[in-house]
């Protein structure tokens, strides 16, 4: 990798000798405004070390051989150290084991481990919580100056994706760097056929469909243990509840959503009708209060429709995970006009993000493209349970604030009954 180059707005390119030498005829700039500057190595720290969390150090450290995670946050210590043995087996994970630096002295547990992690010394912060506390930690590293790996979604209701809108405008200001976990926008094949389906390479665009047909995430299929509060079952199962997965279409669908928002241009649709239920999926706690399917109609500001669908039925059934884009001179699927590359994507979003951070690579910044469509899935969840139609002005002024008051692992915390059309109120 380069790392002795900056580029100036005017385009010329100095070494870092030449940057020192000649320092004291600019403005003091922060590391932030001139990324080429930062340290070789970079210090990571992960917020949430569950099973993405780990495959995301793994990820990165894969990456970019300069990377070393040195900080481990997570609510549970008997997650994290499982976690972290599985991040140590050096029969599994050979190649990396001299970039794990974590000591009994970095690793944090508890409700405010995310605190202790952002502020560490670390460069980089990987988020991988579930995503209902993905505003409340963007918001604490970006104010922390801290290039962040976030994944997705980047929360599961409408004043927490605005709190994260908020921040993201504050990261584009101070030039840091934030990739997401949609890894899409870094798998080649789709990098370049949304290129050419954006110069209109088969015309215009003229519908686009999307689908994650799969089967159920269930985290507890034996129920809670009798230890467990509230709290700790909903975080321990935490994929079955709203308040902190944000429902199929927001944690999974997401995906798909936001590859069609990527091939509008990075337009989100303007308003949407949906409709979803539970068919086979129990009134129980363990099946908690989402939807086991849902299917919305979009629709764009220059009239193109979106017809998604996602749901989640037992095994053995029809499963589908895809995009179909259709234009005036054909389809395409978003991934049919590029070209395969051997890099995984989980790594290769890994590779641009170090090289956005140290300079040696474009500047990259997702925050605010996949915070769009996180509300994009939100809109359609919110149409889904009310039996409205619900525009994005709507969703953007929505009062939604599904985050519990307060915090503890003795808090008393009784999931809402399953949505129903006609009685489940839009705010």
């Amino acid at each position: 990798m380069d790392l002795h180059h900056t580029i100036t707005s005017s385009g010329r390119q100095f070494t870092r000798r030449a940057f020192s030498a000649t320092a004291s005829s600019f403005l003091i700039a922060t590391p932030q405004q001139v990324r080429a500057v930062g340290p070789e190595k970079l210090k990571a720290g992960v917020v949430g070390f569950g099973g993405r969390g780990r495959q995301a150090v793994v990820d990165l450290l894969t990456g970019d051989p300069q990377a070393e995670i040195h900080y481990v946050g997570d609510l549970f210590e008997d997650q994290l150290e499982t976690n972290l043995a599985w991040l140590r087996d050096a029969n599994r994970h050979p190649k990396i084991q001299s970039q794990i630096k974590v000591t009994p002295e970095t690793r944090f547990m508890g409700f405010n481990a995310f605190e202790k992690v952002i502020a560490s010394d670390c460069d980089l912060v990987i988020l991988a919580t579930p995503p209902g506390y993905r505003p409340q930690h963007f918001e604490a590293a970006i104010k922390a100056n801290k290039h962040v790996f976030c994944e997705k979604p980047f929360g599961t209701d409408p004043v927490g994706v605005r709190r994260f809108m908020d921040a993201a405008k504050e990261s584009e200001r101070k030039k840091l760097t934030v990739v997401s976990g949609a890894q899409r926008r870094f798998q080649k094949e789709y990098v370049e056929t949304v290129a050419q389906l954006q110069q209109g390479k088969l015309g215009e665009i003229r519908a686009l469909y999307a689908y994650w047909v799969g089967t159920p995430v269930i985290q507890r299929p034996k129920g809670r243990d009798p230890k467990w509060g509230d709290m700790t079952w909903q975080h321990r199962n935490w994929y079955s509840f709203v308040w902190i997965s944000g429902d199929q279409i927001v944690e999974q669908h997401l995906h798909n959503l936001d590859v069609c928002n990527w091939v509008m241009g990075n337009q989100h649709p303007v308003k949407v009708v949906a409709t979803g239920g539970a068919v086979w999926r129990p009134r129980d706690e363990v099946h908690g209060n989402i939807y086991d399917h849902i299917s919305a109609d979009f629709e764009y500001a220059n009239g193109v429709r979106l017809s998604s669908y996602c749901r989640q039925f037992p095994r053995g059934l029809h499963t589908k995970i895809a995009e179909q884009i259709v234009c005036a001179q054909g389809q395409s699927n978003g991934r049919d006009l590029g070209t395969r590359d051997s890099i995984n994507p989980y790594v290769a979003e890994h590779i641009a993000l170090t090289k956005s951070i140290r300079g040696s690579g474009p500047y990259i910044n997702h925050a605010m493209a996949v915070a769009e469509s996180t509300m994009t899935a939100i809109m359609a969840r919110e149409s889904a349970y009310s039996g409205r139609e619900v525009t994005w002005d709507q969703i953007m002024a929505s009062t939604l604030d599904l985050q519990p008051k307060a915090f503890g692992f003795d808090e008393k915390m009784t999931a809402p009954p399953l949505p129903v059309p006609g009685e489940y109120q839009f705010k």
